[in-house]
């Protein structure tokens, strides 16, 4: 006799969850694991992590994941590990190596190497990537043994710092603006200091303001509670929380919520996180243009309060 399978049933939450994601499953895999232990109706990370790298993962729950975009655009940190004096074609340890050399390279000439990447750079995408050309990937190119011709890009590298280095290895902690591949970086420091390199581990520390300290990973959400997991989401504003604040007092708050445009003193601004002041609540994002605040994403007013409870949450996480 077959028993049938109970399907547990989804709820609504909101709020961001720091995940540390393991090494060796795909950041989807991770996102769906997280989904389940919160029984979350909806639910999507912040951009991936390769399953090669672990690290800082940032799972955005129902009304969260309206600013989602935010945290794909901000800037990076990870600690990288170089292999060196071995190469790879995918810059990483996922591909055979390909070329080895002697390491002669001195701890000073290793500083001197890693300054000349500082600032703006262009960076070329691997080929062994998921960007694409005429509808294909990247990395499907690479695997069939064909090299197609790519673009530099401009990222900017705002810190690298040698952590730990001897004849093999370099452990690197690197900050950076989206869309930097730290395999090519790799690649790059191990070219300029003539011993070659590849990325032989990868871990995400930052994400904007977020950090992995605080981040937790699958096994200790497996064997919460469903309270204590839902004590740990962070309200859906720490992904903007970068951004300029605007307080708008009663029945300002409540008509700016049903997308009227209010007339503020404010300077213009792109961008700023618009707050109801008492009692304070996140609103959403707007710009200001002309003296005129303009919504641009909006909460409903049950995500206000919902997120507003999650606010309370990390108030007290953090006395």
């Amino acid at each position: 006799m077959t028993t049938a399978r109970v399907r547990t049933p989804r709820r609504p939450v909101h709020g961001v969850l720091l995940l540390h994601k393991p090494l060796g499953q795909t950041s989807n895999q991770a996102l769906q694991q997280a989904k389940r232990l919160f029984r979350a109706d909806k639910a999507g990370h912040t951009g991936t992590l390769d399953p090669l790298a672990d690290g800082l993962l940032p799972i955005c729950f129902g009304a969260a994941t309206k600013f989602a975009q935010a945290s794909l655009d901000a800037d990076k940190a990870y600690r990288a590990t170089l292999r060196l004096g071995e190469r790879t074609a995918s810059f990483d340890r996922e591909t055979p190596v390909i070329e080895r050399r002697p390491v002669f390279v001195a701890r000073g000439e290793v500083d001197d190497v890693c300054r000349r990447f500082l600032g703006d750079i262009e960076q070329l995408p691997p080929m062994y990537s998921a960007l694409k050309k005429d509808g294909k990937a990247l990395y499907e190119y690479a695997r069939a043994g064909q090299d197609v011709v790519r673009v530099a890009r401009p990222v900017r590298i705002h810190r690298i710092e040698v952590l730990a280095f001897d004849a093999q290895s370099l452990v690197l902690d690197v900050a950076c603006s989206k869309g930097t591949y730290i395999r090519t970086l790799a690649d790059d420091i191990g070219q300029a200091l003539g011993c070659g390199a590849h990325l032989a581990a990868l871990t995400r520390t930052g994400c904007g303001r977020l950090r992995l300290a605080d981040a937790l990973d699958l096994v200790a959400l497996e064997h919460m509670s469903q309270a204590e997991r839902d004590a740990r989401l962070l309200p859906a504003d720490v992904l903007v929380a970068e951004l300029p604040a605007l307080e708008l007092d009663g029945e300002e708050a409540a008509r700016f919520l049903t997308g009227l445009r209010r007339r503020v003193s404010d300077a213009d601004a792109p961008s700023v996180r618009v707050y109801a002041a008492q009692p304070r609540a996140f609103l959403g994002l707007a710009h200001i243009t002309a003296g005129e605040l303009i919504a641009d994403r909006l909460l409903s007013p049950p995500e206000v309060q919902a997120c507003a409870a999650a606010g309370s949450r990390e108030a007290e996480l953090t006395l």
